[in-house]
């Protein structure tokens, strides 16, 4: 029996038949489901980790050397992509990455061996926005702690107090830390919500900001802003800069939202600003260290709401990066050029 074309490695999220139904869409019926391998990697059951060299990644080497045996092109979310693969996979010409980055894979080693890597950037700006919307509100309005207190039987009069009152977004100033895809999708809904939206992005160009915010300084959008939500990227620049500095210059009973990167934010000088009350709430999503330990203050700490990473994850986000893959794979088997390859050196073009 022939070798399979591709191999749909998905996980417990962007499910195996996700891909393969996606690659035979893409394809026109060209690859058919019989001609595809799958196979389902173990994420979110068990963590992401490094596999040899690469971060982020679920699975084993051993797992997927024999997985991609005479296979021309993976399509998958999280299977690495090591030297020691790219080595026993020679007929592997084609690595579609449904992320937003191809951390998992070796580019080096990949553009070594001839291999193109793509990745789907976009695939969940709308999921992680909505999410980043839902933390701002129930911090806000003190919904994490209002929640815990009613599943323990206990209803609290005494949270219609002036001092223990939420923010209404309607006429409050939002700042927002980076205007990409996600900060610029949260920016739209704030300002038709009524807010005023201010944002720190230096690479936001002015055209795509008119109507909806205004360009500051980040000083001045810490200093102004009631409401800080964090959507910049993790760079060299930008880790570790919302330190206690930064919080000390938001207003007191400021809320604070991230889920962007944990490693953004400094959480224990977080911690004591909503333990002195300097901030009244906060929403987080990412943190810096996962899973969360059970020592972490945060889970301690007043108004907080907490989610487990997963703002990018909707039903929608799967079928959009199957979707997203699939066509770099339908475009490479047609000659076409490839729209997100991270190594187009191996491509020669």
């Amino acid at each position: 029996m022939s070798s399979p074309t591709v191999l749909a490695a998905g996980n417990h999220f962007i499910l195996p038949s996700l891909l393969t139904e996606a690659v035979t869409e893409a394809t026109g019926g060209a690859v058919t489901a019989g001609q595809i391998r799958e196979l389902r990697l173990p994420w979110p059951h068990t963590p992401l980790g490094k596999v040899a060299e690469v971060d982020e990644a679920s699975g084993t080497e051993d797992q997927l050397i024999e997985a991609l045996r005479g296979v021309r092109i993976c399509v998958t979310e999280h299977a690495a992509l090591t030297e020691r693969i790219l080595a026993h996979c020679p007929e592997l010409e084609l690595f579609c990455v449904g992320r937003g980055g191809p951390v998992n894979a070796n580019l080096d080693a990949a553009t070594r061996h001839g291999v193109a890597v793509c990745y789907a950037p976009g695939r969940n700006a709308t999921a992680t926005a909505e999410h980043t919307l839902t933390l701002l509100l129930a911090a806000a309005r003190g919904v994490g702690d209002t929640h815990t207190d009613l599943r323990q039987g206990v209803w609290r009069g005494d949270y219609y107090d002036y001092d223990k009152c939420g923010i209404e977004i309607e006429g409050t100033t939002v700042g927002l830390i980076g205007y990409g895809a996600i900060g610029s999708r949260v920016a739209k809904v704030l300002a038709a919500m009524g807010a005023h939206v201010l944002v720190h992005d230096p690479y936001a160009a002015p055209e795509a900001l008119a109507g909806i915010a205004e360009q500051v300084g980040l000083d001045e959008l810490l200093g102004r802003s009631r409401i800080v939500s964090l959507h910049a990227r993790l760079t060299d620049e930008t880790r570790g800069m919302i330190g206690r500095a930064q919080l000390a210059a938001m207003p007191r009973g400021s809320v604070l939202v991230n889920c962007a990167r944990g490693a953004l934010l400094d959480y224990e000088a977080v911690c004591d600003a909503l333990e002195s009350g300097h901030l009244r709430g906060a929403g987080f999503d990412v943190f810096p260290e996962e899973p969360v330990p059970a020592t972490s203050r945060l889970l301690t700490a007043p108004g907080v709401v907490l989610t487990p990473h997963i703002a990018g994850g909707s039903r929608q986000v799967a079928h959009k990066a199957a979707r997203i893959v699939a066509a770099e794979a339908a475009r490479f088997l047609r000659g076409e050029p490839l729209a997100h390859c991270a190594n187009p050196a191996v491509l020669g073009n």
